[in-house]
Order: structure tokens, then sequence, then C-alpha cells
């Protein structure tokens, strides 16, 4: 490499360290090989692109003034979640000289291949640091949990260090001031707009919020939205990025637009949150806490995704808010993202159905069945214990990183279970409960197919494994899966009891000692996702998205 380039790429990290204080490994440069461009054009054509577009007739005149809003506010927040994972966007893929390997950086996020156990692909960039940017990279958990601050485990702090080294926690609003200061202007003007009193409400908390980082008030607020269309969320919201400690939210942004027809069918679920929780195959002590039951379910189509929602791979439904405090006071909200749900099902789950599932069983797999595991699996995450019963806090402090795994692990089989449950009084119409069971499976091979690097993809190979180990499906020698019901319904009851002591008891090493173990894609799992591949079956979907798509 020449001797300017190599000057660019170093004045390109350089400024990225200063303008972020975020400065990831980096190895030896090397030169961009021609054949790259066949290897990435390849890794890219793994994503079926799909465009969010939706009905704007149901839409007034305000509301059609306030998505340009909206969305230029998530575009800000997609800033913010690069500066938090890699650093400034622009100088981080101004050191990358091939077009392919760039634009797969920016489905990434970043230099590492999230949906291959965090694989760094760019030249120069070692592997993916645990705590992302949220953290000195030089910064040891020990040093961490010696250090005596009252901010330091806040889900909205930078730890960053002082002259003399020392750490020190700074608020993502002051850090990130410019850009929340300019997203706050936008959620009041685009407040101005609004015609239902529920959302003109969040919309003015929500701006004080991004300036002061208390995001209770708006939290609350956004519960008791009741009757609005336009729906927007916006924020540092999920964990999963901070795989050091899980303390530290990223930024992301979801413009969603409720259809009102389907959403009508799933507001009478919510009602049944207390009785499913003490249905429960687990002892009384774990189930003792009452689910909010202000909860409701809606259906929506998404229309732009931005920031820590837009990485590999998309959310299809989405559970909220995550502070216990609010879920006990009011429950949380689940939305169901219905067109990227349709569209996963359909250029995803059903060709994998094709190749791996049993064909005697093929024909249970369902889009109802699958919408109704994605929605109970959100509705979920609001059963079982929010407290421990060991007098070690919250279950979120006491499993540390191990939380976030286990949590979805949990909301996972206990959509499941609650499904069943539904099905058997006689709610849930026009699916078995074999329908159910067969579309988890298939289900589970999609999403396995995502690596064990992120919280998710740990989530699913700890239930993957659970249900190989108890007998409750069986590979026949074609390589195709065979479920057997029986066995499905007893392994859920099983597991979900597991999970749901392990969250209640904090047991961090038991957690730690599972996820280890089992938190692992295995061989012939592995020969199988191959042959998927082979198959050319999408690994998953990437947005075309913006005001001239939706047609504003």
């Amino acid at each position: 490499m020449g001797q300017k380039m190599i000057l660019v790429l170093l004045i390109a990290a350089s400024a990225l360290f200063l303008i972020t204080g975020c400065n990831p490994s980096t190895g030896n440069k090397k030169d961009v090989l021609s054949s790259e461009d066949s290897l990435f054009n390849a890794k890219i054509k793994e994503y079926v692109s799909v465009k969010l577009t939706t009905d704007l007739s149901k839409l007034s005149v305000k509301e059609k003034q306030m998505i340009p809003l909206l969305i230029e506010v998530a575009g800000i927040i997609d800033g913010l979640y690069w500066e938090q994972t890699v650093g400034d966007k622009n100088a981080f893929l101004d050191t990358i000289p091939d077009t392919l390997m760039r634009k797969f950086a920016e489905i990434n996020y970043g230099p590492w291949e999230r949906l291959n156990g965090n694989k760094p692909f760019v030249p120069g960039f070692g592997e993916k640091p645990d705590g992302a940017c949220f953290y000195p990279e030089d910064m040891t958990k020990e040093e961490f949990e010696k250090w005596d601050d009252k901010n330091k485990t806040s889900q909205y702090t930078l730890i960053r260090r002082n002259d003399d080294k020392s750490l020190k926690a700074v608020w993502y609003h002051e850090v990130y001031s410019a850009k929340t200061t300019r997203a706050a202007e936008l959620l009041r003007k685009a407040s101005t707009l609004a015609e239902d009193p529920g959302l003109k409400k969040y919309l003015e908390l929500r701006a004080q919020a991004f300036l002061t980082d208390d995001y209770f008030a708006s939290d609350m607020a956004w519960m008791d939205m009741k009757n609005n269309t336009i729906d927007f969320v916006i924020g540092p919201i999920e964990n999963y990025e901070d795989e050091l400690f899980g303390y530290k939210t990223a930024y992301e942004g979801v413009v969603l637009i409720k259809d009102q027809d389907w959403s009508k069918k799933l507001a009478k679920f919510a009602a049944f949150l207390p009785e499913l929780q003490q249905n429960l195959p687990v002892e009384a002590k774990y189930k003792k806490e009452k689910p909010g039951t202000d909860s409701d379910l809606n259906a929506y189509d998404v229309v732009f995704v931005s920031g820590n929602a837009n990485k590999v791979s998309k959310t299809i439904a989405i559970n909220l808010p995550n502070d216990e405090k609010v879920q006990l006071a009011k429950g949380s909200r689940r939305l169901q993202l219905k067109n990227a749900m349709r569209a996963k099902f359909d250029y995803i789950l059903m060709p994998i159905s094709n190749v791996l599932i049993d064909s005697v069983q093929r024909g249970n797999v369902k889009f109802d069945a699958f919408f109704s595991n994605v929605m109970f699996h959100e509705v979920a995450h609001g059963l079982g214990i929010k407290n421990t019963i060991t007098g070690k806090g919250n279950v979120r402090a006491a499993l540390k990183e191990k939380y976030s795994p286990f949590e979805e692990a949990k909301a996972d089989i206990l959509g499941l279970f609650m499904t069943t449950q539904l099905i058997a009084k006689g709610e849930v119409k026009d699916i078995t409960a074999e329908d159910c069971y067969v579309t988890y499976m298939a289900g589970l091979i999609r999403s396995v197919r995502f690596g064990a690097a992120s919280a998710h993809g740990k989530a699913n190979m700890m239930c993957f494994n659970y249900f190989a180990d108890q007998g409750a499906f069986e590979r026949s020698s074609n390589g195709t899966y065979l479920v057997n019901f029986e066995k499905t319904r007893e392994a859920m009851n099983r597991w979900a009891a597991m999970i749901l002591k392990i969250e209640g008891d904090g047991d961090y090493a038991g957690a730690s000692a599972y996820l280890e173990t089992n938190g692992k894609i295995k061989e012939t799992l592995q020969s199988d996702l191959e042959r998927l591949k082979t198959a050319n079956i999408p690994l998953d979907i990437v947005y075309e998205q913006g005001l001239t798509v939706i047609g504003l």
C-alpha cells in the first residue's frame, strides 16, 4: 500500500478517535484484493431487498406532514448509533476504498459481520470490542467493578477517562448534545402537528428526555397512547450492543403506521396476562409478580427504521418499554410489524421449510402461526419475574451481560407456551398447537442462521439445543427435521421452568455455565445451515425506505 493511502487511513482513524472516543483495535493494513469484489457481492446478495410501504390514504394531512419530521429524527439517531458502535460513520466509511465492502459495512453498521460471529471483514480491524464504544477499550471488568460511581451502570452514560486516566461517567445528552438537541427540536415541531392528544404528549416528553436522559415520563406517556395511527419508537432503548455488562443502551428509530383492523383482532389478548402468569409451569415464588393489565397489542406497517433496529437482523416485533418500573405499573406495548414479518415469512421461512422440514409437516408451517409465535414472544417479556427472589436486585442487574440471551430465550419459550394455552382455550383460532410447534421449529432454524454472536442468536441456540437434547424433534436420514409434538410440549414446560428459575434466583454463575455449553451452533446443524446457503435462501432482509418509497 502506498504511503499516501496509509497516511489517509491513519488520519481518518485519528479523527474517528477524537470525535467519538471510540478506537477499535486495528491490525496490519493490506491492499483490497480484486477477488474481494465477488466475495462481497455474494455477501450482499444474501440479503433480499424489501420496500417499506403502506397505505397512506388512512393518514390525515397533518399526519402526512409529520412523517418527514419523524424520518429526519430517525436519521439523526442513525448517526448516533454509528458513534456508539464504531465512531463517526463517514470517517469510518472513508477508510474503505472498495465500494462493495463499504456497502456491506453499511449493512453491518461497522467492520464486523454480525451474522457470522462478528468476524472482522475490513482490513485493519481486529475483534469487535465487547463494550462497543460505551467504555474505554483498555478498561477491564475488574477496574469498572472496583470504581465507585453512582452513574456508572446507568443506561444513558458513556464511560470515559479523565486526564489522569481515572474513569468518569458522562451522560449521553452531554456527549451527543448537538444531535440530541436537534432531535428534540424536530420532535417538538412534530408534536404541533399531532392531532391525537396521547401522541402529542409523548412527542413533547420524548423531546425533553433527549435533553436530560430521563425517559421515565415519556415511557409512561407512550404507554397511555391508545388511539394514535402514527407511532414512533425513538431513543436509546436496547442494551444488546453492550456485551461487556449489558448496561448501556443503543439509539434506534422506528416510524410506524397502525393497521387498525388487525389491531382490533389482537386487543383482547392482553386481558389474559394475569391468568397466563399464574399458569406458568414453575413454582409459585417465581411467578408471584402481577403483570400490568394496561398492556396492548397492535399490528403496524413499518415505514422507516434506523440505528440499532436497522442492523442485521431486522426487527419484526417490538416489546417496550424496558423499564421494569413502567412494566410493573402499566405493563408494556407489543407492536407487531406485519409487513416486515410477512417479508421474512415469504422470502426466508417458507423456503427454509421446503429444504429442512419433513415433507409430512410442511403444511403445518403457516403465516398465522408465525405471527402468533412472534406476537406472544413479545407478550412473554412481560411474564415471569422482574426482581430476583434472592435479594440480588432486579433480574437485569443480577444477570449482567447474560441477561439479554436468557430474557430472549424466556420470551421465545413462554411465547410458545402462551400460544398453546390460548389455542386450548379457543381464543386463538384457525391454527393448531401442532402448526405452532412446527412453525416454531422452522423459525428456530431461520434464527440460528444469524449465528451466536448476538443475544438473540445465543437465545435461539440455547432453545434449539435444549429441544434437541429432550428429543422434541428428530433429524431424518435425508437431513430434514420431524417434530415430536408430545415431547415438544414437555420440553417447552421444562425449559420455561428452568429459565424462570435462573432469572428469579439471579443465578449469574448458572446462566454463564449453561450459556457457555449450549449457546453454540453444533456440527450437524452447521452442516444443515450450509445447505441453505447452497439453496440461495436469503439470510435476512434489507430495507428500501424513505419518503420517495412511501410516496411522500
